[in-house]
């Protein structure tokens, strides 16, 4: 794609294009290195959790960070993120991954100017990471105990982090993702747990259920019942809709203290 893209390009440049490049000299202007960074979430035990790796090398070795690295000079965005994925934690997610946001304070990285492209992928059944290149540790770690937690992540990854998270959270509102982290047949009860868990609050349940079947495609009946000990409870599938209208929307986090 790169080499396609480089192609059309030169292509449409002019002779007076070819003339002023001959002679331009991008050393005149301070580096600039580009990186991508990603924040990988997923649902384990019941925790909202995200996946870190523990930096082996300096600046900042053995503090944990979010998977990422510098862009190769051939390579897109896109492939950057996937390659670094794969080669830190042996993870490969390419498919889920999306662009979340641009990060580029100028000091946000000690050995100079470094703007990051962050990556985010909320998937369910992420396979248990292996470190690897850059990496000593790689592991999933519960989102609200890095929130309490005195020392942060490396950079400016908790910023990334929390871009992600909330990202990630809107989904939730407008998309059946929360579907995809069920087995299906499942009650509309654990469709609930999943949003608590990536929204971090509590659902009313009689609320819950009733946007949830009042948003058409959202879920399907099955026709089939589970016993709950309590009584039945009807059992349902994925829907056939990609977007929620009206979309499920988030209530607001309750203060702390």
């Amino acid at each position: 794609m790169s080499r396609l893209l480089y192609v059309t390009v030169d292509n449409h440049l002019t002779d007076e294009d070819r003339g002023f490049l001959a002679a331009y000299d991008p050393r005149a202007f301070p580096p600039v290195a580009v990186t991508v960074d990603l924040v990988i979430l997923t649902v384990r035990d019941g925790a909202l959790s995200v996946l870190l790796i523990r930096r082996g090398e300096p600046p900042q070795r053995g503090w944990w960070a979010l998977p990422g690295g510098f862009v190769g000079p051939d390579e897109t965005l896109d492939a950057a993120a996937g390659r670094e994925l794969a080669e830190e934690t042996g993870i490969r997610a390419g498919a889920h991954l999306e662009q979340l946001a641009t990060f580029g304070d100028p000091k946000r990285d000690p050995r100079m100017r470094v703007v990051s492209v962050a990556y985010l992928a909320l998937v369910p059944d992420l396979p248990t990471p292996v470190a690897g290149t850059d990496a000593s540790e790689a592991r999933y770690q519960p989102v609200a105990e890095l929130a309490e937690a005195t020392a942060g992540l490396a950079f400016d990854h908790d910023d990334i982090l929390a871009a992600g998270v909330e990202r990630a959270r809107a989904r939730l509102e407008y998309t059946g993702l929360a579907t995809t982290f069920l087995d299906e047949p499942f009650t509309i009860a654990e469709l609930r747990r999943v949003y608590e868990t990536v929204w971090g609050v509590p659902l009313h349940a009689a609320n819950f259920r009733r946007k949830v079947l009042s948003t058409p495609g959202f879920v399907e009946p099955t026709g089939e019942k589970l016993a709950t000990g309590r009584g039945w409870a009807e059992l349902y599938r994925r829907g056939t809709t990609a977007h929620l209208h009206p979309a499920i929307p988030r209530p607001p986090a309750t203060p702390a203290g």
